[in-house]
């Protein structure tokens, strides 16, 4: 008997496979045969969506609701729920964060909505009118969070629009800042003002910013999207935990290329997948960073998996790929060769100080400086907002600088002025100065506030603090991270210590809030993802669990000078878990 079908089973196939067609198209899976192709600025995203389905995939079900209908095109809707005071369905609740809208039930029965703020630099009077807009439409305080960004909660469905409209009016903007969207650009804390500085950030942020708002086809990515610019300054930026990250390094002669200031290129950061963005051995003109981010996301939008979730970041495109054919694909785009180097061609960063962001330290221009404001991890309330908008404009420079370590500055104050901008904002309940532990502590949300979160991290945060200040003499700096989940917005992952949110079973049928404890976790030059040492620790636990693991380190350190980071890593471990290992019954 042959391999061939016969006439009559060609006919059937081939009217199987036009019936299955016929119904992809139905559903907006495909595009009809013969019928319009994709077009307009969503056009490469329904192009990519195209490919998953025509092969036989399912698109995940974010992609349906983004085909189903574009956010940007549902704002009649969004109104019309805040007139009639009603919560999002689940579709919706992903459209709404398109406008920097989180609906956060069963955390909190309302909105969070999250802003842009490009480089993390607001007016004084950008601030006064924040709180203002806190007062009447959210729950009269905002939060720092680690993209140097400002996030309100507590909205209520009635005021979403109002609040994000109130925003707007005041030149900023949460567009874009949630969902599978380009996320808040963050730059160096002391852009334009450091002494070390080798680029001022804040023009190269603020342009890619506006191009991201005004190119609608940068919205509806495979997933969230991080871009950072580093300037060499002395506040860490963090941007080798972003997307793309560019670093600002000094070009030596004789490289084939014009010697000064460019941006490396690194790619694929995602610390919450365990992944540092790496260096692509290319070097970018300050100028040309956005057009070169521009053709990266478009890559990346054409070749970002629409299926799953979980693998559908930058970093998977890219391990896919690999560094050499993802680059070739952006040349393509941008229809010219990008620029290689050797290693050996930029010269060393300039060297990061760990508590820059706190305190009084002078600027490039003389007799100026910024104060570095400790805020009670990342929380200021409506009346603070006020106050400390009025500190900006009548001590400084008007500036108010929030860093990716929760915290802000106030820039410009004069040698004459420090002692009275100090005072006042001590007047504020803040304070310009940190115990080595406070500087460093992080913490999200949590589940106070989060749905996803299994801890409540902001309050274990100050418990940690509270705890272990009276009873372990750290006379280094130590970074703590707490995040609620597995998003790790608090970036546990690069923490001296990190704690992670989970259910601690207590029994066959019950569990309580918890956390995995990690320690030798860096950033920068040192760059490393922690170590899980402990698991299951009972959230009530934690304080005297750091106070123990703190302990041993000051007791078996090598000399005052091994930080902690050095010590965890002359550890293997399996000796790092026996150093740090605990009984619950011991720590009562």
């Amino acid at each position: 008997m042959g391999s061939e079908f016969t006439i009559d089973q060609k006919r059937y196939l081939e009217g199987f496979a036009s019936g299955v067609t016929a119904a992809r198209a139905q559903r907006g899976a495909l595009p009809a045969a013969g019928g319009p192709q994709p077009s307009g600025p969503d056009a490469i995203h329904l192009a990519a969506q195209d490919r998953f389905t025509a092969a036989g995939k399912k698109l995940a079900e974010q992609e349906k609701w983004k085909r189903e209908e574009h956010p940007f095109d549902a704002y009649r809707r969004l109104k019309q729920q805040a007139k009639d005071n009603v919560p999002p369905k689940p579709a919706d609740n992903f459209r709404w964060r398109y406008y920097g809208l989180f609906y956060v039930a069963p955390a909190q029965s309302s909105y969070m909505c999250r802003l842009r703020i490009p480089n993390g630099v607001l007016s004084s009077w950008q601030m006064q009118g924040l709180a203002d807009i806190a007062d009447n439409c959210a729950g009269g305080y905002s939060h720092v969070t680690t993209r140097a960004n400002l996030q309100m909660r507590e909205i209520e469905p009635k005021n979403a629009v109002t609040l994000i409209e109130g925003i707007e009016s005041l030149g900023l903007w949460a567009r874009g800042s949630g969902a599978d969207n380009i996320r808040n650009v963050t730059g160096s804390a002391t852009a334009g003002i450091d002494p070390q500085e080798l680029i001022d950030t804040r023009p190269y942020a603020r342009e890619w910013h506006f191009h991201i708002l005004n190119e609608r086809a940068l919205y509806g990515l495979p997933r969230k999207f991080n871009v950072a610019f580093d300037g060499g300054g002395l506040i860490p930026t963090l941007e080798d935990t972003n997307d793309i990250a560019f670093q600002a390094v000094s070009i030596t002669e004789g490289h084939g290329v014009e010697a000064g200031v460019w941006f490396r290129l690194a790619l694929g950061g995602i610390t919450g997948h365990k992944d540092f963005a790496r260096d692509t051995g290319v070097i970018v003109k300050p100028d040309e960073a956005t057009e070169v981010s521009d053709a990266i996301i478009r890559v990346f939008i054409e070749h970002g998996d629409r299926t799953d979730r979980n693998k559908s970041r930058l970093k998977y495109v890219l391990d896919r790929f690999g560094f050499d054919e993802f680059l070739k694909l952006v040349e393509e785009k941008l229809a010219r060769k990008l620029v290689h180097v050797p290693a050996e061609a930029a010269q060393p960063r300039p060297a990061q100080d760990r508590s820059a962001h706190i305190g009084v330290h002078p600027q490039k221009q003389p007799g100026l400086n910024w104060i570095g404001v400790r805020l009670s991890l990342g929380r200021l309330s409506s009346d603070q907002m006020r106050g400390l908008a009025a500190i900006a404009r009548s001590f400084g420079d008007g500036d108010i600088r929030l860093t990716v370590w929760q915290n802000l500055l106030i820039s410009g104050v004069a040698d004459a002025r420090v002692a009275d901008a100090t005072a006042a904002i001590v007047a504020l309940g803040f304070a310009i100065d940190a115990s080595p532990l406070r500087a460093g502590l992080i913490a999200c949300t949590g589940a106070t506030g989060c749905r996803f979160g299994a801890a409540q991290t902001k309050e274990t945060a100050e418990a940690i603090a509270q705890h272990c200040e009276p009873r372990v003499a750290l006379d280094t700096p130590i970074n703590i991270h707490v995040t609620g989940c597995h998003n790790t917005c608090a970036q546990h992952y690069i923490g001296d210590i990190g704690l992670i949110g989970a259910r601690v079973p207590i029994s066959d049928e019950d569990s309580v809030n918890g956390f995995h404890i990690h320690v030798g976790g860096a950033f920068g030059d040192r760059e490393a993802i922690g170590t899980e040492v402990l698991r299951d620790v009972k959230q009530e636990d934690a304080p005297r669990v750091i106070e123990r693991m703190l302990g041993v380190y000051l007791a078996q350190r090598s000399s005052p000078a091994e930080s902690f980071l050095d010590f965890t890593r002359r550890h293997d471990e399996a000796a790092l878990k026996q150093l740090f290992a605990f009984a619950p019954e011991t720590t009562a």
